[in-house]
């Protein structure tokens, strides 16, 4: 039996060059919280700048 043709419209794979302004941001903020817990599942602890618009010393 032959595979049906998909067309581009029915894909959901979305470039990156096609978002929005707020999802790029929504993205680069995933990614950094992302990269925070995974250093600081290896032991290193970046924590928060700013606590409360006081900055804290890291």
């Amino acid at each position: 039996m032959a595979e049906p043709v998909l067309r581009g419209e029915d894909v959901a794979l979305v470039r990156p060059y096609v978002l929005t302004p707020e999802e790029r941001r929504e993205r680069r903020a995933r990614r950094e919280r992302r990269r925070t817990l995974w250093l600081a599942v290896h032991g290193i602890d970046l924590g928060p700048r700013w606590i409360h618009g006081v900055e804290v010393a890291a």
